[in-house]
């Protein structure tokens, strides 16, 4: 069962890690050492999707200077992922992306972290942030109208990182509440 502060789940996906030939896995153990941010979205060439996308992506450097990587998964298959990517913003694509796309084709991991839809055979809005060991740390799971707040990701992460106890409201910067 998937729970906070246990191992999170290992996966191995399809990618658009080499966006050539779209065959490159990514796996959870590539992360070891670092923190994943990994969050699932319903599907390709949608509409609030792809908001969620180019803002993790234009927020990328802030992940990097954390020590995290991010990576986004859908239950398409990494040759719409590449095709999406490859679309221009205009015409609804994605454009260039600064982190990768992984493909849940077989729906296993959506599964094993609890956000696939079964009856439509696609994950709800599911953020996850595993630590530099593996185990999950967070994970906040709604509905498919709503986008998630980039900056609240950041904000958990650095209070995350401190080890320490974070008042609601914590800000980077701010110490952990002294007890």
């Amino acid at each position: 069962m998937l729970q906070v502060g246990k191992k999170a789940p290992p996966f191995e996906m399809p990618s658009t890690k080499d966006m050539k030939s779209l065959k490159e896995n990514v796996s959870l153990a590539d992360y070891r050492g670092k923190w994943l941010i990994m969050f699932f979205y319903p599907l390709d060439f949608t509409f609030v999707c792809p908001t969620e996308i180019k803002a993790f992506s234009d927020k990328i450097e802030e992940f990097k200077k954390a020590g995290a990587d991010v990576m986004a998964v859908s239950t398409d298959s990494v040759y719409s992922h590449r095709a999406w990517i490859k679309t221009p913003e205009a015409q609804g694509g994605l454009g260039e992306l600064k982190y990768i796309l992984a493909s849940d084709i077989t729906k296993d991991v959506s599964r094993d972290y609890g956000v696939l839809m079964e009856d439509k055979g696609i994950a709800l809005r599911g953020l996850f942030i595993i630590d530099p060991d593996g185990y999950l740390q967070y994970q906040v799971v709604h509905s498919l109208n709503v986008g998630r707040s980039v900056e609240e990701t950041l904000r958990v992460l650095e209070a995350l990182k401190t080890g320490g106890l974070c008042a609601a409201d914590w800000k980077p910067g701010q110490k952990p509440l002294a007890v």
